[in-house]
């Protein structure tokens, strides 16, 4: 049986996305490992599935798949390509859509296409709002050495850093640094990500604040190493840039990928992001 996706990518940060909606298919870990490997498979960040909603009042289900085959509750950089493929394959004619996903709702907006580039959409989503508490993000107190200002520093390979945990229907902890460029993302990610602080992992954001509006960020992600941008991320990097008083109320994030722009006015207004969403190729695979 031959299945039908799409390679799409979001400044960078690249899916293949599956329409659970109108054929179907079981799909085993092992299945997206190798899909992922970007040798002998398609190659992707992530893996994108979007089926029918279990609730009424949502559009559409909407579930994200790691590289390594495990499953995340959430991915900024792909709602917005969900929200454009969603378009594209005319499932639906709504510019605006309520994606479920394991970890709650979302909500999309198509805004308009590139004229200079017809396979790219400009996509804003509605994150909700961030969640700082220990139970939500989550994160384990007793991990940390201290604690101060929605801040806990951490040990790890002999140093100590000071993280600010967030969820944003993932886990996230954002560290602010002087120079983005000669950080070593991979080593410091790794040791963070599964560190006793966070019982279910968590995405290691690397922040440079270069003015109270403009923010530089490299993510690493788990399951996955870093990528080139993480729309979660640059979410949970403007919270907790506003959180510690350094980010005003819009900011633009600059990662590896490319831009997005985020808005967030805290307490518990929701957070919006907006950027590109863009179409590469489509194929079929056996399966």
């Amino acid at each position: 049986m031959d299945i039908k996706f799409t390679k799409m990518h979001g400044l960078g940060n690249d899916f293949m996305v599956l329409d659970l909606v109108s054929q179907e298919l079981e799909i085993t870990p092992q299945q997206i490992q190798q899909w992922s490997d970007r040798h002998t498979g398609i190659g992707f960040d992530q893996l994108l599935i979007i089926e029918p909603p279990d609730q009424p009042d949502a559009d559409f289900g909407y579930r994200v798949f790691n590289a390594d085959g495990s499953q995340a509750e959430q991915c900024g950089n792909g709602a917005r390509c969900v929200a454009k493929l969603i378009a594209d394959l005319e499932l639906s004619s709504k510019s605006t859509l309520v994606l479920q996903t394991n970890t709650g709702r979302i909500e999309t907006r198509r805004l308009h296409s590139d004229s200079a580039d017809l396979r790219t959409d400009t996509v804003e989503v509605n994150m909700g709002r961030p969640r700082m508490a220990a139970q939500e993000v989550p994160f384990n107190v007793a991990a940390a050495l201290s604690s101060e200002h929605s801040a806990f520093v951490l040990t790890t390979l002999e140093r100590q850093f000071s993280i600010t945990p967030i969820s944003m229907g993932n886990p996230h902890g954002v560290i602010f640094v002087d120079d983005i460029a000669s950080t070593p993302v991979a080593e410091i990610g790794q040791a963070l990500t599964c560190h006793p602080f966070f019982p279910q992992q968590a995405n290691i954001g690397f922040c440079q604040i270069v003015d109270s509006g403009f923010v530089r960020l490299r993510v690493f992600e788990r399951g996955v190493g870093e990528t080139q941008a993480c729309g979660t991320g640059a979410c949970a990097a403007a919270v907790a840039g506003h959180l510690h008083g350094k980010l005003a109320d819009k900011v633009k994030v600059s990662l590896p990928g490319g831009k997005v722009r985020i808005h967030w006015r805290g307490g518990d207004s929701p957070v919006k992001m907006t950027g590109p969403a863009t179409f590469v190729y489509g194929g079929f695979l056996a399966a």
